[in-house]
């Protein structure tokens, strides 16, 4: 393996994922603060109303991640992950300021154009100033931050809410301070992060790939020095320069050509199946499901800590296999897995079966995804896709993951009250081996392949 500079190489793709730990903070917030500010705003009994405030942030995170791609190619990468470093700042304060339902709305849909900003560059960040030996750790880290960030929002919304007596109506829930006050600085927290990343932000180089692609050859040299030396800086901008001579053209129209067809269908799909595999619900309606299997309001906040822990542990366990298992294997086994518990978790639901055998399915679901299509899906993602067409590709697939994000949030309630809880978690299952069946035909290793290398394996000649 050759020699590189870990310290600093860690510095920067830290930075560029603390996109990632604002990104599961964002959008896991919500949730714990979702009986408070429903109360508040006198909409527990409009279902509609409901689902806009869960989904409103989504429908930003679509606006923001079509237009991260068109702006990293012409910007470069580092002002967009500055940028949403600030807008993030922004929602974290406006979110919890706001007294009106309608800014409320509009500062959770500026929070979602955060996220979606964040969630395509971060990976890209990193896939793109990362040595290939380790480039899969490395941006498994991105998911790592991710469920650090779900994980904190779980605890600071458990640490924030003062108990509430059993029974509690409505209205009595609006005059309390959670109702007030708590849901607020539950968004307020994220300020701190946010504020933190938006000053480091500011230290990172720009990609040394896109500076080669844009013709900034000596910063993109000093930068890939930094990270390897004089012989891996000229090696690396070498192969970005036959990979740029062998296709010219860049950003979407080139993107959506006969040449990238089969890579971009791959992406997309993957993407979606990421979502539609059905775990994030867990996340986003953490209440109706533990519920469901039969737990009090006040035990909701302890368990969902629990699918937190399991979540960050797992995700450990995706970072060191993640290299030498293979992304292949690990997709496939996520969506095997996944089938197989939600089998299971569906039977309960059916046969009434309530407490801690539920706890434990939902856990194993948590683990499950966390050490396989949570994180290696960004991997993959970050990847697959030629420099030339990387930021656009990974605007398409950001987006197509979104809307895979906001159609599974807005059907869930619909699903769960036609098909019932069991019905829901069967569907699911369907469509993991599905998606098994799929990767298994479709999916290459990419495991210790530099991006050109892959760029040739990958891409149809013209």
């Amino acid at each position: 393996m050759k020699s590189y500079n870990r310290l600093f190489v860690f510095f920067i793709c830290l930075v560029s994922a603390m996109g990632g730990l604002l990104f599961g903070y964002d959008w896991v917030v919500i949730g714990g603060a979702k009986p408070f500010y429903e109360a508040f705003f006198g909409i527990a009994d409009n279902p509609a109303q409901q689902a806009w405030a869960m989904s409103s942030a989504i429908l930003g995170c679509l606006l923001g991640a079509t237009t991260a791609g068109m702006m990293a190619d012409r910007y470069g990468r580092k002002p967009l992950l500055v940028i949403s470093a600030a807008i993030f700042l922004l929602s974290a304060y406006t979110t919890g300021a706001f007294s009106d339902y309608t800014g409320f709305i509009a500062a959770r849909f500026i929070g979602g154009v955060a996220i979606g900003i964040a969630s395509a560059l971060s990976p890209m960040y990193i896939a793109e100033v990362a040595p290939a030996q380790i480039r899969g750790k490395l941006v498994t880290l991105n998911q790592m931050t991710i469920v650090l960030g779900i994980l904190a929002a779980q605890i600071v919304n458990m640490l924030i809410a003062e108990p509430m007596p059993e029974g509690i109506t409505t209205a009595g829930i609006a005059e309390t301070w959670n109702g007030q006050l708590g849901w607020r600085w539950m968004f307020w927290a994220e300020a701190f992060p946010s504020a933190l990343f938006l000053i480091m932000a500011c230290f990172i180089p720009e990609s040394p790939r896109w500076l080669t692609l844009v013709g900034r050859v000596e910063r993109a040299e000093s930068v890939f020095f930094r990270i390897g030396g004089k012989a891996y800086a000229a090696e690396s901008i070498a192969q970005v320069r036959e990979a740029r001579e062998n296709n010219e053209r860049a950003g979407l129209r080139a993107l959506f050509s006969r040449r990238y067809a089969g890579v971009l269908v791959l992406g997309v799909i993957i993407a979606v199946f990421q979502q539609w595999c059905g775990t994030n619900v867990i996340f986003n309606y953490a209440q109706e499901i533990f519920q469901a299997a039969g737990f009090p309001i006040g035990d909701m906040f302890f368990n969902i800590v629990v699918t937190g822990v399991a979540n960050v542990v797992f995700t450990f366990v995706a970072i060191f296999t993640v290299d030498r298992w293979g992304r292949r294997k690990l997709m496939l086994f996520g969506a095997v897995g996944l089938g197989g518990i939600y089998l299971i978790l569906g039977t309960c639901y059916f046969l009434h079966v309530s407490g801690i055998v539920m706890v434990v399915c939902v856990v194993a679901a948590i683990a499950c995804y966390a050490m396989s299509l949570g994180p290696i899906t960004w991997v993959l993602l970050a990847e697959l896709f030629p420099n030339k067409v990387r930021a656009a590709a990974m605007g398409v697939c950001t987006f197509a993951l979104w809307t895979g994000c906001f159609t599974l949030t807005y059907t869930f309630p619909l699903l769960n009250a036609g098909l019932g809880a069991y019905g829901t978690f069967w569907l699911y299952a369907v469509i993991c081996l599905a998606g098994f069946v799929y990767l298994r035909r479709r999916l290459p290793e990419t495991k210790g392949k530099s991006l050109e290398q892959l760029e040739k394996e990958l891409v149809k000649d013209k």
